[in-house]
């Protein structure tokens, strides 16, 4: 099947994922949406405390070798069942998306950049950047309100691994993305990305 694959990474807090969210909310069910944050390894075997603690912003939390093979999938018409991932356990649930095969697939998260092989399959790569002080306070009042986390383990976190994360890992993909937009409400880059999935989606 042929399709298009876009790539939307950026630190967290950057608006990556509202500006993703956007464009699932303009397409609805015409394209196809996977979040590298649902492909957190499983860590059953490791108790609540101890997962609490661990680094989640490293490349080597995810399961990105999965997330390649469905992608590959969908890209071969094939529908995949994706993982989803619980918050408030620190854990993937035991609960899948059925996800189709679609022309147009977006993939956002803060590493997708990060492993060549995964960069590799997008067509087009966005990175949505802001303010360091902007993406702090965007995650506490993530994290706490939807998320139900207290601002203590909230803030230690973004200290001890979210921060450190971002300028050894994340930082560095910006200058791998094709455009980088200082906003996930930036309007002009939101219609300009509209209408382009707009065009190839009526292609054909």
């Amino acid at each position: 099947m042929n399709c298009i694959i876009i790539g939307i990474a950026g630190g967290t807090g950057s608006g990556k994922s509202t500006f993703t969210n956007r464009l699932k909310d303009a397409f609805c069910d015409n394209i196809a949406v996977l979040y590298h944050d649902n492909y957190y390894k499983r860590q059953d075997g490791v108790p609540f405390e101890e997962r609490k603690k661990m680094n989640y912003d490293h490349p080597e939390a995810f399961e990105t070798e999965l997330l390649l093979n469905q992608l590959a999938a969908l890209r071969n018409g094939e529908s995949v069942e994706c993982p989803i991932y619980d918050y408030s356990k620190h854990n993937r649930s035991d609960k899948f998306v059925k996800v189709e095969p679609k022309k147009v697939i977006l993939v956002e998260g803060i590493l997708v950049f990060a492993d060549e092989r995964l960069r590799n399959m997008f067509d087009i790569k966005f990175f949505v950047e802001a303010d360091a002080d902007e993406r702090i306070l965007r995650r506490v009042i993530r994290d706490v309100k939807d998320r139900g986390r207290d601002i203590e383990g909230v803030v230690e976190q973004y200290l001890t691994t979210v921060k450190p994360m971002h300028y050894l890992y994340v930082e560095p993909t910006k200058p791998l993305a094709d455009v980088i937009i200082n906003s996930g409400m930036n309007e002009v880059a939101f219609q300009l990305v509209k209408t382009n999935i707009e065009k190839i989606l009526n292609e054909g």
